[in-house]
């Protein structure tokens, strides 16, 4: 192999892994902009893993030191083995808080750096881009669509009153309908041997504000013991 094409698959190389490094930061930033667990540094190490392990791939004559045509190789391999590894990476920035599952969002953008790395390690440039775009969009735009849209929000709600005075639950329901919720999945408790009496439901609104507002009433009742609203959501 001559002197030039060297120093021009050293060009190559060393564009792809820029590009990976410039498509993971850009997403990175919009994750840490918004405080997720995963940011700047993890996406665009995800993405420079990703493209520097496809480049094992393209330029795999390099150190098999074997002629081309004793040797078949399968590329798509090492991008299944990228996307199984991205698995256990994306699994742990979910978690549970409450009732509520987050970082789901955050997994997904993980799983989308990755295979943007892939294709621009073996120099699939503009599916790159338009995928790193898109991606933004999706993270970005869609966060301001979404907060136009008309949607119900769900949580999950505990109620615990002493058990010689614990409210019907008439008057549970009718005190959820009037600050603005319907109620799905009631249940009830009655916990600490005996002492005390609990409802467990989950809770429809259209408005989040009547969150808080449930929850300021409830902090100013003096029959309510204890009390627990956790809304769901990523």
């Amino acid at each position: 192999m001559s002197e030039p094409s060297v120093y021009t698959d050293y060009f190559v190389i060393t564009a792809h892994l820029l590009g990976a490094v410039l498509a993971g930061g850009i997403i990175g930033l919009e994750r840490s902009y918004h405080g997720r667990p995963a940011g700047f540094r993890t996406h665009t190490l995800v993405c420079l893993a990703s493209s520097l392990l496809m480049l094992v791939m393209v330029y795999q004559q390099r150190w098999l030191d074997i002629p081309a045509d004793q040797v078949q190789t399968d590329p798509t391999r090492m991008a299944q083995g990228i996307m199984t590894g991205i698995g256990f990476l994306g699994a742990g920035v979910i978690f549970k808080e409450g009732f509520s599952v987050r970082g789901l969002t955050t997994a997904a953008s993980i799983w989308m750096t990755s295979a943007i790395g892939i294709l621009v390690g073996i120099g699939f440039y503009f599916p790159a881009v338009l995928a790193t775009v898109l991606t933004l969009g999706v993270l970005s735009a869609f966060r301001r669509i979404e907060s136009y849209m008309p949607s119900h929000s769900y949580a999950h709600y505990a109620i615990r009153f002493d058990r010689a005075n614990a409210m019907s639950e008439e008057q549970v329901r009718a005190l959820l309908t009037q600050h603005g919720f319907t109620v799905a999945n009631m249940s009830y408790r009655v916990t600490d041997d005996g002492a005390f009496f609990e409802y467990r439901m989950i809770l429809q609104t259209a408005d989040e504000q009547n969150v808080s507002v449930l929850a300021d009433y409830l902090r100013k009742l003096a029959q309510v013991r204890t009390f627990q609203i956790s809304p769901t959501g990523d």
